[in-house]
């Protein structure tokens, strides 16, 4: 039986949104397995169609990127409308009012992590254009500024300081139950 995050039999996109590096697009395959449903990485997305995230940056700005993302989200999320998938954003997606409309349609999960969780995968991962230089300091810079949006856009909250890909895909697809039913029973 398909995975309803919210009432309704077609149920709703699941979008995973926080910080760069904190494991979105890992989680996220690891919950649509476990739920039988798409996955789709927006960033993967942006690159099959553009490039590589760090040739954009280069060659055409970070304000040119966020464009092509903030399409790229809409026209992801527009595809997934009444159909349970799980859609993981990059870190900086948010930001954009436009996308912060779009991803209220879906059920948005906010994957809470700190700086001793990401430190090593962006050590290992120099590919990532806004961390250039100081990679956690300016990481630390960003996650200041972008916590408060998604902590305000999320419907559920995931602490991923702990626990392996699939544990932590078991963990959220019972905080997706949960919430669902919380839903239904609101709407009772």
């Amino acid at each position: 039986m398909p995975f309803s995050s919210k009432p309704g039999p077609a149920g709703r996109p699941i979008v995973l949104i926080g910080p760069m590096a904190v494991g979105k697009s890992a989680i996220g395959q690891q919950l649509a397995h476990q739920l039988g449903v798409p996955f789709v990485d927006t960033d993967a997305v942006i690159v099959a169609g553009h490039g590589s995230i760090s040739d954009i940056f280069a060659g055409r700005g970070e304000r040119a990127f966020r464009e092509i993302e903030a399409r790229t989200v809409a026209e992801v999320v527009e595809a997934a409308d009444n159909t349970v998938s799980v859609i993981s954003l990059g870190g900086g997606a948010v930001l954009d009012s436009g996308t912060q409309q779009v991803i209220r349609r879906c059920t948005v999960v906010y994957l809470e992590c700190d700086t001793q969780t990401v430190a090593g995968r962006i050590a290992r991962n120099s590919g990532r254009p806004l961390l250039a230089g100081d990679a956690m300091g300016r990481w630390t810079a960003m996650f200041a500024t972008r916590k408060p949006v998604y902590e305000r856009l999320a419907d559920i909250t995931l602490d991923v300081r702990q626990g392996s890909v699939s544990e932590l895909g078991g963990r959220l697809e019972a905080a997706l139950r949960e919430y669902a039913a919380a839903q239904q029973e609101v709407e009772l």
